[in-house]
């Protein structure tokens, strides 16, 4: 989501203020031979002593410095629309001071005498109420019927009264709970045909698209589907059929765990012939004895101190040893 950063007037003050005067900017002007601005009364004054720059020192002209000096329209609508009620103020100043000198109001614009307002000039201030019309762009979004139904109901052209500082944001979500809009689909506001950032405000979208007040602010939506609500509950809809899928061979496969026959098998298995037979009592400390190839075992006691007899084989004959 995209982050905006506030930024107070003081901090761009140097670059809005006249270093001759210590106030913003009325009527910039610009040298040309360095762009350094001022205001047009103090730099003319000070070019009537000085033929230098007062921050840089470049020589402006040899003879006539006025001839090098230009007005500079941009930058002072800039410092108008930065600087809340400055423009206003000023016209006011003008009107004011013609009135005291009616002789001298033949000369100059309408704007030199003050007669031009907010509007004509295209000031906006944060304060000033802005009426806007908004109505459906169109219905190719739009999937489910029902929606379509809701948005057919309010197709229809409505218009607003808003602070000029209300945001894009601000308007889609009262879009949305006006017109019961499902949170499955998304609303985008809309100039013409270009979608609008969230983070515009009535003010800026004015300024962009040169607003001219000639009728309400045309501004447009339209609704369209949550893109990642579709994916989220795609993807859970993917998973349900594989795990459905995958249910029976898991069964089968636990079933075959289970049998007989996929058990492993505990009885003893035979030796090949290779391998050495293992005796079935390994914790008896002493191996066979081998006499004439028959297999011997000596006598000994046991634990308890009882003689046992063992049967031994010489030359085909059985003879017990006790």
């Amino acid at each position: 989501m995209h982050r905006t950063t506030r930024i107070k007037i003081t901090e761009l003050n140097p670059h809005l203020m006249c270093v001759l005067c210590g106030g913003y900017f009325i009527d910039a002007t610009t040298i040309i031979e360095c762009l350094h601005s001022f205001c047009k009364m103090c730099i003319v004054r000070y070019l009537e002593t000085s033929k230098y720059c007062p921050i840089c020192d470049v020589q402006v002209h040899k003879t006539k410095p006025l001839l090098n000096i230009r007005s500079d329209k941009t930058l002072q609508d800039i410092v108008y629309k930065l600087v809340p009620g400055l423009f206003k103020n000023e016209m006011k100043r003008r009107r004011d001071f013609y009135a005291d000198h009616p002789v001298d109001a033949s000369n100059g614009s309408n704007e030199d005498r003050g007669e031009v307002a907010d509007e004509d000039k295209r000031i906006i201030t944060d304060d000033e109420i802005i009426s806007l019309s908004i109505e459906f762009f169109d219905q190719s979004g739009v999937e489910d019927k029902q929606s379509k139904d809701q948005v057919l109901q309010v197709a229809n052209k409505r218009y607003l009264q808003c602070p000029a500082a209300m945001t894009v944001m601000h308007l889609r979500k009262f879009l949305r709970s006006k017109m019961d809009i499902p949170s499955a689909y998304q609303v985008e506001v809309m100039y013409e045909d270009e979608p609008l950032k969230d983070y515009y405000t009535l003010m800026d979208i004015a300024y962009i698209y040169t607003w001219r007040r000639n009728g309400p602010l045309p501004l447009k939506y339209r609704v369209r589907p949550n893109c990642k609500k579709m994916k989220v509950s795609y993807a859970q809809q993917e998973g349900q059929n594989s795990a459905s899928r995958s249910g029976p061979e898991s069964d089968s496969a636990s079933d075959k765990a289970g049998s007989p026959a996929g058990a492993p098998s505990t009885s003893s298995s035979m030796p090949s012939p290779g391998t050495p037979a293992q005796s079935p009592h390994p914790q008896l400390p002493h191996g066979p004895n081998n006499v004439n190839g028959t297999p011997f075992g000596s006598g000994g006691s046991s634990g308890g101190g009882v003689n046992k007899q063992r049967k031994v084989t010489l030359n085909g004959s059985a003879t017990s040893s006790g």
